[in-house]
């Protein structure tokens, strides 16, 4: 190959540069692209509610637990309880996984499996798991019990944690009263 082809090649090589910057500046002229004030993408989120009391708020009124309990089925509570199963066994005389057993956890006192090693804060609140407290606590266990070393970020929906609350008594040799409404 003489030099005269390897200068046709090269200049052909070359004016192919140079129409494609030509191409791209034209289109970048034509199509500009506005740069944004502040670079990124702002994620909206929810601010977390400090006991759960403003998040009912935006909810709105929220009927008492005894009022919920009178609709409530334990059927849809079973279904609602595959949640739990995960760190919680259900049966009777089941093992403790991460959390404790919840065979007749209602009416039970907190912190009553001497086979289980408990939270500090759970052990320090004392009383009972009625319904009244399983409500305040399912809503919102981190907020409910400081220190609780429970990860599940709580049951939101106010009819779904009554059906949860009618299945956990169901879970019972003898299933305690549910309270009627007032």
């Amino acid at each position: 190959m003489d030099s005269f082809e390897l200068n046709k090649i090269a200049g052909a090589v070359l004016g192919t540069c140079l129409f494609l910057l030509s191409i791209n500046m034209l289109s970048g002229a034509i199509f500009h692209a506005k740069k944004p004030e502040k670079p990124g993408y702002e994620v909206a989120a929810a601010e977390p509610a400090a006991a759960g009391g403003a998040a009912q708020a935006a909810v709105g009124p929220v009927d008492p637990i005894e009022v919920r309990l009178a609709s409530a089925s334990a059927e849809k509570g079973a279904n609602a309880a595959k949640k739990c199963i995960a760190c919680h066994d259900l049966s009777k005389g089941g093992p403790n996984k991460v959390g404790p057993n919840l065979w007749n956890i209602v009416g039970a006192n907190r912190a009553h499996l001497g086979n289980f090693a408990y939270s500090a804060g759970l052990k320090s609140m004392g009383g009972n798991w009625d319904v009244a407290a399983l409500d305040k606590f399912l809503a919102n266990p981190k907020g409910e019990v400081k220190g609780t070393t429970m990860a599940f970020a709580g049951v939101t929906r106010p009819a779904e944690r009554a059906d949860l609350i009618a299945y956990l008594n169901s879970l019972a040799d003898s299933p305690k009263p549910l309270p009627a409404a007032k």
